[in-house]
């Protein structure tokens, strides 16, 4: 069976990351943006990471420029900027298609295990939300609207799920 853990990622200063070393761990991931309307939600992933970072939670932000172009940045400069304006902590990938042909192979699992509003799969917009169990597999799909802090319930029902 195919879970999150069976992909990898390239981390924002360009090292390879097995998602198999964080077996075990909640993640949620979501596709950012440095220059949308959205862009403050980096303040509530940041907190979310820190209530519940040494809990298991992983935050992880995959930056994405499908959407309004609203993230032209190269990887250095968002990570700078993350960091400057959010106190980003969290781990941040490099930028990646979610959409499309070229669509990172993880963000075409996530959208096919949890589609979205009447069934579709395409990701929408910048900040969509994706919760993963302990077990690998997808609990919810959150839409941009969906505020950090409206998640902390689901995510403290994965953190007490057993593996």
């Amino acid at each position: 069976m195919t879970t999150a853990y069976n992909f990898d990622a390239t981390t924002i200063d360009g090292q390879p990351l097995s998602l198999q070393a964080l077996q075990g761990k909640v993640l949620l991931i979501v596709n950012t943006a440095s220059a949308c309307g959205f862009t403050p939600q980096f303040a509530g992933l940041e907190a979310l990471h820190t209530t519940y970072g040494e809990r298991g939670l992983v935050v992880m932000g995959f930056p994405c420029n499908q959407f309004g172009s609203q993230d032209p940045l190269s990887n250095d400069k968002i990570h700078d900027f993350c960091q400057r304006n959010y106190g980003v902590s969290f781990p941040m990938m490099a930028k990646v298609e979610v959409n499309g042909a070229g669509a990172h192979p993880l963000f075409a699992w996530l959208k096919q295990a949890a589609p979205g509003l009447l069934g579709t799969e395409g990701i929408k917009w910048n900040f969509t939300k994706f919760l993963v169990g302990k077990n690998g597999q997808v609990i919810q799909r959150y839409a941009p609207t969906d505020k950090p802090a409206s998640l902390a319930k689901d995510i403290e029902a994965a953190l007490a799920a057993p593996v």
